[in-house]
């Protein structure tokens, strides 16, 4: 192993104002009147069109396109949120290159697709702006009552659908805002000048939503309670655990949680004020550590590395994200697993890398070969994890250590449904979440009887 200099270099303002400006400005600024209809004038509007077949939300894409193609954004917005109603976020954090824009049959003859996700962008942006309130007509009231825990993307797509059906919808969150990951976990670059927050305003524009914020399951009220009060329960509640690396040093300072230390960026009012190591490792291959690695990079970090255990093409982050990655100055180091942090007068210094390899029975192992890196900081993001704690007396049944659901939802007690990120095969995407919801609340819509 290779020696290390000692001690935490930690600091704040390690860059001028107008860096901080120009490192968090918009990561993809958005297409003007004429680069919109010239790029939408790149679509084959195809038949069966397979960019729709990929959407989670099956939003008519050719559709929408060719209305941009004549000038009616207003149209192609509409088209756009009687799918996704938060088609703005989605145009926005969405992998894009993976689903939808992958799909093109243009990236098929080309390599080069039509760009979907800013075509939605510049649609969605235009219509909030122009007319910030939905247009959703709400149906009479029913008289039904619905409680929705957790305002991240399923639970208000699942609030906006019931409440457009007619029903009364009680939303409860932990936080002081709504928003969840969109307002919480995403980079700052992705989503600026406080959209995810315009966008929370848009849904509940339709009206029938009571918003309860600074309220937790377990702490405030239990399932128990929501069920004997509301006539159904949605649960949106996430992933509130960060799985542990399970290595000595890791209860060292420094030591950090890549979810809460993006929160706390994104609700940061001076960028210059957060604590930025010189030297930083993270541990991971999602998008949560390419969005702290790039962060801590254009923070004022010198030196930033990813290690992941496997190879490129294992990382759940998609290609591009890990191109960004790379073409903001981080480091990835592929076949590294830790196993040791090592500190001094209770701060981290460094960590010990171990090579890792995939032995002829197909299972990863170490291989015994280690290295050591220099560590001021130390992000853990390896995955968050379901908390059944708040759980306490009904419990619905789990999956893999997640809430179990049907292809509708509906969970194991006959009143309470679950969407998103904390059910058993929820995918890390807003999009997946927003068609959670939909899907969870037209089911409590037939549950009614409606």
């Amino acid at each position: 192993m290779t020696d290390v200099p000692s001690g935490p270099d930690i600091a704040s303002g390690r860059l001028s104002a107008d860096a901080y400006v120009t490192n968090f400005a918009d990561l993809h600024p958005p297409l003007d009147a004429h680069e919109a209809v010239v790029e939408a004038d790149r679509c084959y509007f195809c038949y069966d069109a397979p960019c729709t077949v990929a959407c989670p939300t099956s939003i008519d894409i050719p559709m929408f396109i060719r209305q941009i193609s004549t000038g009616n954004d207003t149209g192609a917005a509409k088209t756009i949120f009687e799918q996704n109603i938060l088609g703005g976020m989605c145009a926005r954090v969405c992998p894009t290159e993976t689903l939808c824009e992958q799909a093109c049959v243009r990236m098929e003859a080309e390599g080069k697709p039509v760009k979907i996700g800013q075509l939605q962008r510049h649609a969605t942006d235009y219509f909030m702006e122009t007319k910030p309130k939905s247009l959703t007509t709400r149906a009479a009231e029913t008289g039904k009552t619905v409680a929705v825990v957790g305002g991240g993307p399923a639970g208000l797509a699942c609030a906006h659908e019931l409440a457009a059906l007619g029903h009364s919808v009680t939303i409860y969150d932990a936080r002081e805002k709504l928003g969840g990951l969109n307002e919480f976990g995403i980079a700052a670059y992705k989503t600026v000048n406080g959209f995810a927050q315009a966008e929370v305003d848009f849904v509940l524009s339709v009206g029938g939503i009571t918003v309860e914020t600074g309220k937790a399951l377990d702490r405030d009220f239990s399932l128990d309670d929501l069920r004997s009060k509301h006539d159904a329960v949605f649960l949106g509640v996430g992933l509130a655990g960060v799985n542990a690396l399970k290595i000595d040093g890791e209860d060292l300072d420094g030591v950090l949680d890549a979810v809460d230390y993006i929160s706390g960026l994104r609700q940061s009012s001076d960028l210059a004020a957060l604590p930025v190591g010189r030297r930083v490792v993270v541990i991971g291959g999602g998008m949560t550590a390419i969005d702290i690695a790039v962060q801590m990079k254009r923070l004022g970090a010198e030196e930033v590395t990813i290690a992941y255990r496997r190879d490129a093409g294992a990382m759940k982050a998609s290609e591009f994200e890990q191109d960004l990655a790379l073409t903001s100055g981080v480091t990835i180091r592929h076949w590294m697993q830790p196993v040791l942090l090592q500190g001094e007068h209770g701060h981290v210094t460094s960590i010990v890398l171990e090579k890792t390899a995939v032995g002829s029975n197909g299972k990863l192992s170490g291989t015994g070969e280690t290295v050591r890196l220099a560590a001021d900081q130390v992000f853990k993001a390896i995955g968050q994890s379901f908390v059944e704690e708040p759980f306490e007396g009904a419990t619905p049944a789990l999956e893999g250590g997640r809430i179990k659901v049907d292809a509708d939802g509906l969970t194991s007690l006959g009143d309470v449904w679950a969407g998103g990120d904390c059910v058993a095969g929820g995918e890390d995407l807003t999009v997946a979440a927003v068609a959670d919801g939909k899907r969870s609340a037209q089911a409590i819509h037939r549950s009614f009887g409606s």
